[in-house]
């Protein structure tokens, strides 16, 4: 029993430090990286979308950020999971705020429930697409009047503008890289 207790330990402290930027470049570099991503969006959803639209959206952005500028090594952070969590969420958001009308609560919880069920049978877990199936709910009416027009502007669109710009700044650095390879790290 002890030696089963030391062994998943190790392996808790593995996969927590690998997943974890420990260098003080690397602060610099998620900094840089989260600040243009999120301004870039910002900049270009500003021009289709007004200021407290722009809160919401920013929301599960931000999070996504977090993941593939401060966690680079995390399967959650990986494009399949960013690109598609994203997608599979914002579908689900948007079709159940359209069959679930005037049931703010009732959608919501579905709308969640369901992305998370969605990603964890396609393996493109990203805990933001949660949010994103949630502000198809709950977002202002500027934003649930865009109906399927939600999942390709703002959600497609910024995620891949995160994309693009995780790609460019995490493979700057030597010992950075984006999308993860688990082969050549080990």
């Amino acid at each position: 029993m002890k030696r089963r207790i030391k062994k998943a330990y190790r392996m808790t402290s593995y996969v927590f430090y690998r997943q974890t930027i420990l260098e003080p470049i690397d602060h610099l570099w998620t900094f840089i990286g989260a600040f243009i991503g999120i301004s870039a969006i910002g900049f270009i959803q500003g021009k289709q979308l007004g200021q407290v639209d722009n809160v919401f959206l920013i929301g599960s952005f931000g999070a996504s950020a977090v993941l593939v500028f401060g966690a680079t090594n995390s399967p959650l952070a990986q494009p399949r999971n960013l690109i598609f969590g994203h997608l599979i969420s914002a579908v689900i958001g948007v079709s159940i705020h359209k069959l679930v009308p005037g049931q703010l609560w009732l959608a919501a919880a579905l709308a969640v429930s369901l992305s998370i069920v969605a990603m964890q049978i396609t393996k493109t877990m990203h805990p933001p697409g949660g949010a994103t199936a949630l502000i198809a709910n709950i977002g202002t009416e500027k934003v649930k009047a865009l109906g399927y027009g939600y999942i390709l502007s703002p959600v497609m669109s910024g995620v891949l503008i995160l994309f693009v710009v995780a790609i460019v700044v995490n493979n700057i650095p030597r010992d950075r890289c984006y999308p993860y390879n688990w082969r050549r790290n080990r």
